[in-house]
């Protein structure tokens, strides 16, 4: 059971990773290029039949320009800390010098971010109920029924329309 979700958990980072370069726009060849692998390892990577070190993913995380704790998530390198998301969140709402405007705005960049590295609109919305109602698992159905989260993607020059 337990070799059967460790190759479930592979082949899953290798379909992240294909998802992640599709999205980037790279062929299979320019990935490994960019990553300094070669060709046929990163085709096996993303089939989930190689396993790669720390190492390579963060060489691929790097070329992909994402997060490499985002792969070594994935890959079981590390744990999913979502109550440090959920202390972010706590330190930017109680801050005194911010706004509400600016502390909801500040909230929002950050989901963005997420959202751009490979979180889940879904997966957000799970972790921003669990940040707010304190939920570990964020099954505490909100007022929201998007959670409070807005599914944008905010560019690094503001809304549309700014200069």
């Amino acid at each position: 059971m337990v070799r059967e979700e460790m190759e479930q958990r592979w082949r899953d980072v290798g379909d992240f990773i294909r998802e992640q370069r599709r999205m980037a726009e790279l062929s299979l060849r320019r990935l490994s290029d960019l990553a300094g692998v070669s060709n046929p390892y990163l085709s096996q990577i993303e089939r989930g039949l190689r396993r790669p070190s720390a190492e390579i993913l963060q060489q691929i995380a790097r070329a992909l320009e994402i997060s490499a704790e985002t792969l070594y998530i994935r890959a079981g390198f590390l744990e999913d800390h979502a109550d440090a998301e959920a202390d972010l969140r706590q330190a930017i709402r109680i801050d005194r010098i911010l706004t509400e405007t600016q502390k909801a705005t500040l909230i929002r960049v950050y989901e963005s971010f997420l959202l751009e590295n490979g979180v889940r609109p879904e997966e957000l919305a799970r972790r921003t109920r669990a940040a707010s109602t304190g939920d570990a698992d964020g099954t505490t159905e909100p007022s929201n029924p998007n959670g409070g989260v807005r599914a944008e993607v905010i560019s690094a020059g503001g809304p549309a329309g700014e200069a």
